[in-house]
């Protein structure tokens, strides 16, 4: 865990409560059907993360600044609003969790309407007192959480051919609820906050090291980078293990047991007690509350690096909030609003659907940008983007692209 750097927390919050609920309702619902899309991601998320990553160390700036050095800050700016949006409302969605699964666990002694706000202080808290190598810690200690996953599938006691089958094997449906529950999985998957969230650490970690000029963190070496990539790699390959692992749960339990009527983290933890035991649902909860309590502070953090490096503000979560007040306080904001929409009983899991297109259209121009932005010998050196990052960058734009306009379409949003 020392070893590993901002990849492996990276891939882990990619885990949130939202994300879980949405890879139990796909295990529930459509079975081992689209336990493929694991391999069928994993290089995506890979290329996407280590280009963001890349820029960055390159840069020595974090991925906001770098992409105003060479397009029209309103381009930038727009996505960014787009951005911190849709992180709002899965912040409000990951507190509703975190609570529900709490009440969950103490037989609801605890009540989820009691616990969102206390909840949300703690982790403003944390944030805004905790010293930097301390919350950094903690976060990377939080991403064990995600364990119980594996643990809940070999409690569920899949059928091995099956399941050898259909992850090998891509199965697709024409069926609305099959095609929407893919989208669904591919826009959960490459989260546009992550593209924030991990270059911004790369510059903190090297600010804390005593790099604190751009010109002292720009022009990475090769044996940086080649570290950087495997703490990358190795993040994003544990967040699709851990996303297969609960589609493979979900499936080999709630599905084959027809109970397909799953819409949350907690639907799923609470569905799986009659079937697989109280271990596998407490395991299941636990998971959720761990992953919830790393990605809370993170999508509120992302939100205010992408907004204070498109301003041209100092954006550090190794500094101190009287040094950078305008940084810390949209993370307050964004975590209070988060409060709010609970408090005003928002249906959250429609809001969720809405985040999830204003996710995926913020990520499309993101990602061109980046594209654009890491073949440019002028802004990235000797660290231009080869051709196959160039080849797996411009297919996740284009599976982000179709899955936000199929999610657009979608009769789920008129509901």
């Amino acid at each position: 865990m020392r070893i590993l750097g901002p990849g492996i927390t990276t891939g882990a919050a990619d885990d949130d409560p939202s994300a879980i609920g949405t890879y139990a309702q796909a295990g529930a619902t459509a079975g081992y059907g689209l336990l493929w899309t694991g391999l069928f991601t994993l290089p995506m998320m890979m290329s996407v993360q280590e280009l963001a990553q890349r820029i960055a160390l390159q840069t020595g700036v974090g991925l906001g600044a770098a992409l105003r050095r060479k397009f029209p800050a309103w381009v930038v700016a727009t996505a960014v609003a787009l951005l911190a949006a849709s992180n709002v409302i899965v912040i409000a969605a990951d507190l509703q969790a975190v609570a529900a699964g709490i009440e969950l666990l103490t037989h609801g002694f605890l009540r989820t309407s009691w616990l969102i706000a206390p909840v949300a202080a703690a982790l403003v808290g944390f944030q805004l007192l905790g010293k930097y190598d301390t919350l950094v810690r903690t976060f990377k200690w939080l991403t064990l959480a995600l364990f119980a996953y594996v643990g809940a599938a070999f409690l569920s006691h899949p059928q091995p051919l099956q399941v050898l089958s259909a992850t090998f094997v891509p199965h697709i449906e024409f069926s609305s609820q099959f095609l929407l529950l893919l989208v669904a999985v591919l826009g959960t998957t490459l989260s546009p906050y992550l593209f924030f969230w991990q270059p911004a650490e790369e510059i903190d970690d090297q600010l804390t090291a005593g790099k604190l000029s751009v010109e002292e963190r720009a022009n990475v070496s090769q044996e940086q980078l080649q570290s950087a990539r495997a703490d990358t790699f190795i993040g994003m390959f544990f967040s699709q293990l851990v996303a297969y692992c609960i589609i493979l749960s979900t499936a080999a339990v709630l599905h084959n047991h027809g109970k397909t009527d799953i819409k949350t983290a907690a639907d799923a933890a609470q569905a799986l007690t009659p079937f697989a035991g109280q271990i596998a649902s407490v395991l299941f909860a636990a998971g959720f509350i761990g992953t919830g309590l790393l990605a809370i502070p993170v999508l509120s953090t992302s939100t205010a690096y992408a907004i204070n490096e498109v301003s041209s503000i100092p954006a550090s979560l190794a500094a101190r909030p009287k040094r950078q007040p305008t940084f810390y306080a949209i993370i307050v904001l964004a975590t209070a609003i988060g409060v709010g929409i609970n408090v005003l009983n928002v249906n959250v899991i429609q809001a969720l659907v809405i985040a999830s297109v204003l996710s995926g259209v913020a990520a499309v121009p993101l990602l061109v940008l980046m594209t654009l932005f890491g073949a440019d010998p002028h802004h990235m050196g000797a660290r231009t983007s080869r051709r196959l990052s160039r080849t797996l960058t411009w297919i996740s734009t284009a599976a982000m692209a179709a899955a936000s306009i199929a999610l657009l379409a979608s009769p789920i949003l008129s509901a």
